[in-house]
């Protein structure tokens, strides 16, 4: 357990680190954070938090930078909101008083205001893809090689896609898939069929099925497809500015992720409703190491539940961005509660 000297200490560190990026010191925090210790007493204190983990000491300087513990206490124990500059709120309420004509309008452009309000990369998702579930799936063989996947949602939503069979697979392995996929994938939302996609459902075909392996990828499309709204990313070449020093080939591969819709509704999954943040290694990718990723859930009365995602470095303002990320969704809500009404009208 933290001492209130130790907490008052670690949020100096984290505030000034966040604003500045330089590692900080026992004088930055007498002259900038306004201790009143004295510096031998902060310098004590701050080999504590080194012991227990909460800061690290970095190798060209006597300062120390938060570690992923120190963030994750910060957010858990000591965020508090902050007051959104009028600006901020002006340009969020102006970016949706537009008129829209399909729901993937709204989508695209809340990822793209986020990201120019944050200069970080944001992800949009809109409700149907996120709340939608598989009640149906249906493999129709067209002759020898040739089938049509037949998907329908709890939305009243039909996808179907004709393909042709790799020829190794056996009629009695696409069998097994057929049951198999009915069996784990029906009664799931989208977002967690693509979950299952990537996770479980690849062992069991390893399974009972080997030869139908190859039908995965070909779902993950049909899947995509069946959700309307998809996904949508803003700001992806951010990740230049507030990832210096990130290696060339990471970016290259962080940036592919990001033109992945299938990868990127991993990413967005497991989550939960709210506003959730997750740090570094909780992103279970080491793509992800030293990025934070803020997700809100966002209501839309009578049409189900939207999300959206702020991906930004593990040393981001995160009072600030909780704050933005928090009235942006609520504004984002009552445009798609808008768009439907508008719909029905």
């Amino acid at each position: 357990m933290l001492t209130e000297r130790q907490v008052l200490i670690l949020k100096s560190i984290i505030l000034l680190y966040t604003s500045y990026g330089n590692p900080i010191g026992s004088k930055t925090l007498m002259n900038e954070a306004g201790m009143k210790f004295s510096s031998a007493t902060i310098r004590n204190e701050m080999v504590r938090l080194e012991e227990l983990g909460f800061i690290e000491k970095t190798h060209s300087s006597s300062g120390r930078i938060p570690s992923i513990k120190g963030y994750r206490f910060y957010v858990d124990h000591l965020v508090h909101p902050t007051e959104i500059q009028k600006k901020d709120i002006v340009t969020i309420k102006q970016s949706f008083s537009n008129t829209f004509h399909q729901l993937d309008e709204i989508v695209v452009q809340s990822a793209e205001v986020l990201s120019q309000l944050t200069s970080y990369t944001a992800i949009s998702l809109g409700p149907e893809l996120k709340d939608s579930k598989l009640t149906g799936f249906r493999l129709v063989p067209l002759n020898e090689h040739r089938v049509m996947v037949i998907l329908v949602t709890d939305k009243g939503h039909v996808e179907n896609q004709v393909f042709s069979l790799p020829k190794t697979i056996q009629p009695s392995d696409l069998e097994k898939m057929v049951k198999i996929f009915n069996e784990r994938l029906v009664g799931h939302t989208l977002m967690e069929v693509f979950q299952k996609l990537k996770t479980e459902m690849p062992i069991l075909i390893n399974k009972y099925a080997k030869s139908a392996e190859g039908m995965l990828t070909i779902l993950d499309d049909v899947i995509l497809q069946a959700g309307r709204d998809q996904i949508h990313v803003g700001g992806r070449m951010n990740m230049l500015d507030y990832s210096i020093g990130l290696d060339v080939e990471k970016f290259k591969s962080i940036y592919s992720l990001m033109e992945d819709q299938h990868d990127l509704a991993h990413l967005l999954t497991p989550y939960h409703s709210g506003i959730e943040v997750r740090i570094g290694q909780e992103l279970d990718d080491e793509l992800f190491d030293e990025f934070s990723l803020i997700t809100a859930s966002y209501n839309v009365m009578g049409y189900g539940t939207g999300l959206i995602a702020l991906l930004g470095p593990t040393s981001m303002p995160y009072s600030k961005m909780i704050s933005l990320v928090d009235v942006f969704r609520n504004e984002l809500s009552k445009k798609i509660v808008d768009y439907y009404r508008s719909m029905e009208d």
